[in-house]
């Protein structure tokens, strides 16, 4: 399979709302399709714990591995005729689709589950609950050699940091968390200590911090876009420094 084909047939069927999300996060879907690929046999047993819209597990199906996906669908644009297409394309291609909060779901399951992955990315930051004893549930129910990965955005990156000087370092806008009954997002940003603290608390004894920036790849400028990819390998020598931060620690 041609990933980069097969993931340009997926946009195209997505509906027209989702699909320049699709497109703007190519990069960092694609990247973590092919680390699947290189740390878990073919038919390994997958879950994204609020996957959302993003086909991260749909791919890896149509690859050959076994794959669950719990979300709530509650942010704002996750409802509606476009998620009804959304979630029966992927449970057409065999993606097991548990919609629920996954803080009201007997933590017992995962524990039988032997997942060869354990996967979270860009949800962590907006939980209100602490994720302590999903971890812990999670990590109990992986295989020998499994691989947990975590991802966040990284409170203290290069930008943020630079921004605070000038007090423009918000993490939410004022009329984003005033205005809704409830409140969807930024609760508490992690940075690399954090996941460090994660993974020690886990019991784990091999882990690493990543970094990356896809925030860069997106940005609407085309400069920004042109410049980032050297500064991207640049920064990445340097996890606390990027937008993005990811934990993978194997059991």
């Amino acid at each position: 399979m041609n990933l980069e084909n097969e993931y340009q047939n997926i946009v195209k069927s997505y509906p027209n709302e989702y699909q320049s999300i699709l497109i703007n996060n190519s990069s960092r879907i694609l990247w973590q399709v092919n680390k699947v690929l290189q740390s878990i046999p073919k038919g390994g047993r997958l879950i994204d714990i609020g996957a959302g819209i993003i086909p991260f597990m749909l791919i890896c199906q149509k690859l050959g591995y076994q794959t669950t996906i719990i979300d709530d669908y509650q942010d704002a644009g996750h409802t509606g005729n476009a998620l009804d297409r959304v979630l029966k394309l992927n449970e057409d291609a065999g993606v097991s689709i548990t919609n629920a909060d996954v803080f009201q779901i007997d933590s017992n399951q995962f524990e039988i589950g032997k997942y060869d992955l354990v996967f979270s990315s860009d949800s962590m930051e907006h939980w209100h609950n602490s994720p302590k004893n999903l971890f812990h549930s999670l990590w109990n129910g992986m295989n020998d050699g499994a691989l947990f990965w975590l991802g966040v955005p990284n409170c203290v990156n290069l930008r943020k940091r630079v921004t605070a000087l000038f007090g423009r370092n918000k993490w939410t806008r004022m009329e984003d968390w005033y205005e809704p009954e409830v409140f969807r997002g930024h609760v508490r940003e992690p940075d690399t200590e954090d996941l460090v603290y994660i993974a020690q608390d886990l019991g784990a004894q091999r882990y690493q911090i990543v970094g990356r920036n896809w925030i860069g790849y997106r940005h609407p400028s085309k400069v920004i876009r042109w410049l980032i990819r050297p500064t991207d390998r640049i920064l990445q020598r340097f996890p606390g420094l990027c937008s993005d931060i990811y934990l993978f620690a194997s059991k």
